[in-house]
């Protein structure tokens, strides 16, 4: 193969990794942002993340354009192949993580309306939970570690477990009074987002894998959501 075409190969291939990259750290500031509105709920900075995520379904649909325009064209073999088909399912993990920032948003936006009921710390803290994850991702896919990547996906039962304890914190509080349904359920949805979250983050971390070393993580996922099966006892007097 001639210099300059080797040469442009290379390029095509960094400009797919450059834009997978902005589209991990749109996704990743967006969850922070969402965050930070919820806790000091604020509807203008949430009307901004929702707005912005068009801009991730662009750059979405951008990698694939340019994915399969080096397959037709350049036939790539191994690494570059798996770099890719890789590049197909990380996209739309990382497009997917940006719909549920924007979620949190609308969320924030209606909490935003309405009276406080209940501390939102628990929800904040399993955000940084998934904040750290998603950042660690992000890192892995820019080194090529395997390794960090493993990390990320073993962490996932850790925010099964911090959404478990926030599932069963908030129906309490519904049960309690009626008055807190509301607030509840919408914080609910927000928890539930951040959780599902932490699953395309583990999807991402398992393609990194796949880019790297050419296998996929062996062994069963851990999870531990039990939200499914959840008994909460109704307070004394109820």
């Amino acid at each position: 193969m001639p210099a300059h075409t080797v040469k442009a190969y290379d390029e095509q291939l960094s400009r797919l990794r450059d834009t997978l990259m902005r589209i991990g750290g749109i996704v990743e500031s967006a969850l922070a942002e969402a965050t930070n509105a919820m806790v000091r709920r604020d509807a203008a900075a949430a009307s901004v993340i929702v707005q912005r995520d068009v801009e991730v379904d662009t750059l979405q649909r951008s990698v694939e354009d340019q994915a399969v325009r080096l397959l037709a064209l350049r036939q790539p073999m191994a690494n570059d192949l798996r770099l890719i088909v890789g590049s197909i399912r990380m996209a739309l993990d990382l497009e997917r993580i940006g719909d549920y920032a924007a979620n949190i948003a609308k969320r924030v936006i209606v909490l935003s309306q309405l009276p406080p009921v209940v501390s939102v710390g628990p929800i904040q803290r399993m955000s940084r939970i998934v904040q750290e994850m998603l950042k660690d991702t992000l890192d892995a896919f820019s080194s090529s570690d395997p390794d960090k990547a493993r990390d990320v996906w073993e962490r996932d039962e850790q925010v099964d477990e911090a959404y478990n304890a926030v599932f069963r914190n908030l129906l309490t509080y519904m049960m309690e009074d009626p008055r807190n349904i509301t607030p509840c359920a919408h914080l609910l949805f927000v928890a539930k987002n951040i959780e599902r979250i932490g699953d395309h983050a583990t999807n991402v971390a398992e393609t990194i894998r796949f880019i790297v070393l050419g296998e996929e993580i062996e062994g069963e996922r851990p999870k531990h959501d039990e939200s499914p099966f959840a008994i909460v006892e109704p307070p004394a007097g109820a």
